[in-house]
C-alpha cells in the first residue's frame, strides 16, 4: 500500500494527471445530475445517439483541420439534441427509431470521413481512441480544461438554478404545462446541457461509453434512494467516486481510463443492486 501511495504521490505532480482528475470529476458531476432526469423520462438512450453524433462532428473538424473542433462539434450536438429532445413528440419518425438513424448514420458517415481524408498513418488508432477515450483524457491542453470548467459551472449553475422546474418537467410535464411552466423552454434547456454533457465527456471515456455516465450513477442510486433529491445527490457521489477510482487505477495499472470508469460504475450497480433486493427482502 504504502508502494501505490508513494506511486500515486509521484504521477500526481504531473499536470496532466491533475488535468485528468479535474476533468473527470467534473464531467461525471455534471453527467449523473442529468442522468437521474434522462433516466426518469425514459430518454436515457439519447446520450448513446449524441454522442455517436459529436463523433460524426470530430471527423468533420479533423477534414476541415479546425484548431479547436469544440466550435464545430458542440454546436452540432447541440442542435441535433434539440431536434430528438424537443421535436421528437410531434415528429414523423418517432423516440427510439429517430435515435437510432442518428446515430448508425453520424458514426458511419463520420469513420467513412477519417478514412477517405485521413490525417494520420493510424487510423484505426485514432477512431479506437476517440471511441473509448483510451488516452485523449490524459493529453489535455491547458484551455481543455479551462473550458471544461467553465461549461461545467454553466451546467451545474443551470441545474440548480432551475431544479425545481426541471424536477416538475421529469415527473409530469403536462401538469407542469399546466400551472405556467414553459415545458418547451425547459426541455430546450435540458437539451442543451445534455449535449454540453456528452461533448465534455468524450474526452474522459470516449463515444461509445458515454451514455455509462449518464445511466449507470442513476440507476444505482435508485436501487436504494426513493426520492428525486436523495437519488440526484447519490448519483452524483456515485459518479464522482467511480471516476476518481477509474482514473487512480487506470494510472497505476496502466488500463483504458474509459473503459476502468465505466467497470467501476459496473461495480458499484452490483453492489447497490444487491443492498436494494436486500432491503426489499428481495422482492
Amino acid at each position: 500500500m504504502p508502494e501505490l501511495i508513494e506511486k500515486l504521490s509521484f504521477y500526481l505532480e504531473f499536470p496532466f494527471v491533475r488535468y485528468a482528475i479535474i476533468v473527470g470529476v467534473l464531467v461525471s458531476l455534471c453527467s449523473s445530475l442529468l442522468g437521474v432526469t434522462l433516466v426518469l423520462k425514459r430518454y436515457s438512450y439519447i446520450g448513446d445517439g449524441l454522442s455517436h453524433v459529436a463523433f460524426g462532428a470530430l471527423a468533420i473538424a479533423s477534414v476541415l483541420k479546425l484548431t479547436n473542433n469544440m466550435f464545430l462539434i458542440l454546436p452540432v450536438t447541440i442542435a441535433v439534441a434539440i431536434l430528438l429532445l424537443c421535436t421528437g413528440k410531434d415528429s414523423r419518425i418517432k423516440g427510439d427509431a429517430a435515435v437510432a438513424m442518428v446515430s448508425v448514420g453520424a458514426l458511419a458517415i463520420g469513420y467513412l470521413l477519417m478514412n477517405i481524408f485521413s490525417t494520420s498513418a493510424n487510423i484505426s488508432g485514432d477512431v479506437c481512441t476517440t471511441l473509448f477515450g483510451s488516452t485523449s483524457i490524459l493529453t489535455l491542453k491547458q484551455e481543455e480544461v479551462y473550458l471544461c470548467v467553465v461549461l461545467s459551472g454553466i451546467v451545474l449553475f443551470s441545474f440548480i438554478l432551475f431544479y425545481n422546474k426541471i424536477f416538475s418537467i421529469t415527473f409530469d410535464e403536462n401538469f407542469a404545462r399546466a400551472t405556467g411552466v414553459n415545458t418547451t423552454a425547459f426541455n430546450l434547456l435540458i437539451a442543451v446541457i445534455v449535449a454540453t454533457i456528452i461533448v465534455l465527456a468524450m474526452n474522459l471515456v470516449g463515444a461509445l461509453l458515454v451514455s455509462a455516465l449518464v445511466v449507470f450513477p442513476a440507476l444505482s442510486a435508485m436501487r436504494v434512494f426513493k426520492s428525486f433529491f436523495s437519488v440526484t445527490v447519490a448519483a452524483a457521489t456515485i459518479s464522482v467516486l467511480c471516476s476518481l477510482i477509474g482514473i487512480v487505477i487506470a494510472i497505476l495499472a496502466g488500463t483504458p481510463v474509459g473503459s476502468t470508469i465505466v467497470a467501476a460504475d459496473i461495480v458499484i450497480f452490483g453492489l447497490f443492486y444487491l443492498i436494494g433486493v436486500a432491503r426489499n427482502g428481495g422482492n
